[in-house]
């Protein structure tokens, strides 16, 4: 699976870990960005692997910084993107199984590196339930359809 990794400067050091971490697991792990630790805005790191999403170029991406809900709130701006701010073993789960969720955004701040390793592995090997959780998607999907600008 090719997977996206960004982080603001407070989730630096966990981006890092996630992207040796997806190595280990096997799949194409990408480094969206910062380079380093210095201070960034957050929006301009989410928005790099929303645009991925949305175009296809990666499968899923995971975005860090110190609560995971900033990342959230821009990526889910993007049509496509299903980001989803977790913070345990279940909101990983449930993300993948009930809302198909294809970002997952983390806490640099208030997660430790056994429980972010676990909710990652839960959340990339987890499949989407369809069913009733497919007719809700397609709900959401409608939505994202009548309001987008026009091009």
């Amino acid at each position: 699976m090719k997977i996206a990794v960004a982080s603001d400067h407070r989730g630096f050091a966990t981006k890092v870990k996630i992207l040796t971490l997806l190595k280990q697991l096997g799949h194409e792990a990408f480094d969206y960005g910062p380079e380093d630790g210095e201070s960034v805005d957050y929006p301009d790191y989410a928005i790099k692997v929303a645009k991925a999403i949305t175009d296809k170029s990666i499968d899923r991406g995971i975005l860090i910084c110190g609560t995971g809900m900033g990342m959230c709130i821009v990526a889910n701006k993007f049509p496509g993107v299903r980001a989803t701010p977790c913070h345990d073993d279940i909101t990983a789960q449930m993300s993948r199984l009930h809302n198909n969720s294809n970002v997952l955004c983390l806490s640099a701040d208030l997660l430790g590196d056994r429980l972010v390793n676990r909710m990652i592995e839960i959340w990339l090997k987890e499949e989407f339930e369809g069913g009733r959780h497919a007719r809700r998607l397609e709900k959401l999907n409608k939505v994202e359809e009548e309001n987008m600008p026009p091009h």
